[in-house]
């Protein structure tokens, strides 16, 4: 039988953006009809808002409304409504699974974390009334239909699964070497981050100093991704299921790397959405309007508080605590050997031979000790170090024992066949490529 062809449809700009704006308008006509304290903002309304305004931004762009004056602000509209529900969707995550982290002094950060959010929701009520009125002014129809209460349930409820599958508690050699690998680049991710670390609240001015030349989105995302994909290799090789049984240092240190990893999700949104949409003068009318009238709906001096004050913040003090479960979670299955080397020639631990010594201990984050007959020095302090240099030169002792992280202690013996990186004069020499770190 001879088929006719399938016409061909051609559904016109008009109608399309009134399909891809249907559940968005929907969504936007369910907030604004209540105040931030009676609407509950769910995952799903934050994940409906996410992905509604994406596929609206996505359609617009495609047809150009960056470039005509009529739909340019429908189309900032929708990207606001993206970005800050996508911030909204990681601080409601971090709210629900803190009580699973068994984290430590968690008070201040749930308490900032509810104030962050109440900002999130009073802000997208805000853009919603704005949006309506603009789909109105668009002529875009506007729907009868709408969603209640039930069309957002919250993902939580009073009931957990039981735990019922069984496996070997004991942790297996290829779990610890994960583990410290794991460890060990946390600390240095955390170490990297200090550059962006503070330890008391910006004023507007302090944070209009940083934003965006210090602390930018470019920045806060390539942390992220570090984050992440720690985060990713300890649950392929370290957990592979659930985190609320077993050992509680390992349950503790996941709940930090997912606390990080939410907080910069949240943090690098804020400041996509700063950086490209309020902090850039345009000369271009249409732009710089937009953007003026996005400042009059959403105070960016509260949005820069919340993202400093209390996601950068949060970040910080973050690592900070992770870092001192890392250090034990590292120390409990690192492997520990011990070397016997000899001391520097001619000078002994005088300061580049102890700081070398220590960057190296530092670097792999493991603990190791130098012990000089009975006496016992952490090997990480270039302090402790040059008092067990005056010991060695007063007794005219010859060799030492390294002892503890035998990652370390490689590299040490490595260190020691060059003399402590210097020449009989003191003067530095050049360094073997496996101590490159140390350059």
């Amino acid at each position: 039988m001879q088929r006719m062809k399938s016409p061909k449809i051609h559904t016109t700009f008009d109608e399309k953006v009134r399909i891809f704006s249907c559940e968005y308008l929907k969504c936007c006509i369910y907030i604004s009809n209540s105040d931030s304290f009676e609407c509950p903002f769910t995952k799903d309304l934050f994940a409906r808002l996410v992905s509604t305004s994406v596929m609206l931004e996505d359609f617009l762009d495609f047809h150009g409304a960056k470039n005509n004056k009529d739909w340019y602000f429908y189309r900032e509209l929708a990207s606001a409504v993206r970005h800050l529900s996508l911030a909204g969707f990681s601080q409601i995550h971090i709210l629900n699974r803190l009580i699973f982290y068994d984290l430590q002094d968690t008070e201040v950060l749930r308490k900032e974390g509810r104030a962050t959010l109440y900002f999130l929701k009073n802000s997208l009520i805000k853009l919603a009334s704005v949006i309506i009125d603009e789909a109105k002014y668009l002529n875009i129809p506007i729907p009868t239909e709408k969603y209640d209460i039930s069309s957002f349930p919250s993902i939580t409820s009073s009931e957990i699964l039981e735990y019922n599958i069984d496996g070997e508690e004991d942790t297996t050699e290829l779990q610890k070497k994960s583990i410290v690998r794991i460890a060990s680049q946390f600390l240095s991710i955390a170490a990297n981050f200090d550059s962006l670390a503070f330890y008391k609240p910006y004023d507007i001015e302090g944070i209009l100093a940083i934003v965006p030349e210090k602390v930018n989105e470019v920045e806060i995302r390539r942390f992220e991704m570090l984050v992440h994909n720690l985060q990713s290799s300890f649950d392929t090789n370290v957990i592979h299921g659930d985190y609320r049984f077993g050992d509680r240092e390992l349950k503790q240190f996941r709940g930090v790397l997912s606390v990080i990893f939410y907080l910069l999700k949240m943090t690098g949104r804020l400041l996509h959405f700063y950086e490209r949409h309020l902090h850039i003068n345009s000369y271009k009318n249409t732009y710089q309007k937009a953007k003026e009238c996005l400042e009059h709906i959403l105070d960016y001096e509260v949005m820069l508080d919340r993202t400093i004050n209390y996601g950068l913040f949060s970040v910080c003090r973050s690592f900070s605590k992770g870092e001192k479960l890392a250090k034990e979670i590292l120390n409990k299955n690192v492997e520990r050997s011990y070397i016997t080397v000899g001391i520097p020639l001619k000078m002994g631990f005088h300061s580049r031979p102890s700081l070398l010594v220590a960057k190296v201990v530092e670097h792999y984050g493991g603990q190791v000790e130098l012990r000089v007959k009975d006496d016992r020095f952490d090997a990480g302090s270039v302090l402790d170090i040059q008092w067990a240099g005056g010991k060695i030169q007063k007794e005219k002792i010859k060799e030492v024992v390294f002892q503890g992280d035998s990652r370390a202690l490689k590299d040490i013996k490595i260190l020691a066949g060059v003399n402590y990186g210097e020449d009989m004069m003191g003067k530095g020499v050049s360094l073997p490529m496996e101590l490159k770190y140390l350059r």
